[in-house]
């Protein structure tokens, strides 16, 4: 029953997560390039690896800067330059894993084929009206909900 149990906690992190706001910009991010990779793509299963992997890696530090902000919060609510070095390295390997995120996106997706194919979809109306709604809820979902 504690394999279970573990399964439940981190669980618990992930909805932890969901409280920040980057993390929840990086969720959203990914839901729109596996949107636009289905939609648009006939990626190998070797791209969708990487695709797959290279987003599940900015979540998942992500997840890791979480937790280390929030323990070094704990540990030292006062001001100390250890803890703060700490939880800058921290943001500073998402910002790196998010970089080099962008460019992995830039030779996955890179084709202007397929960007005219994306282009003639999004001229109906109501597809880009949909597209629209989407982007305005995501922004939502990332910048309306308070931080603790």
């Amino acid at each position: 029953m504690n394999f279970f149990k573990g399964f439940y906690y981190a669980g618990r992190g992930i909805v932890t997560a969901c409280g920040q706001r980057n993390f929840r910009f990086h969720l959203c991010a990914t839901a729109f390039v596996i949107f636009f990779a289905a939609r648009f793509y006939s990626f190998s299963a070797e791209k969708w690896a990487i695709l797959l992997l290279t987003c599940g890696s900015v979540l998942a530090l992500e997840i890791v800067n979480t937790a280390i902000e929030r323990l070094a919060d704990k540990v030292s609510p006062e001001k100390d330059t250890l803890i703060k070095a700490a939880k800058d390295c921290a943001a500073g390997a998402v910002l790196i894993a998010a970089i080099f995120a962008v460019v992995i996106g830039f030779f996955l997706f890179w084709d202007t084929d397929v960007f005219r194919l994306i282009k003639l979809y999004f001229s109906e109306a109501t597809r880009l009206a949909a597209l629209g709604l989407a982007l305005v809820a995501a922004w939502g979902v990332v910048f309306v909900p308070k931080q603790k």
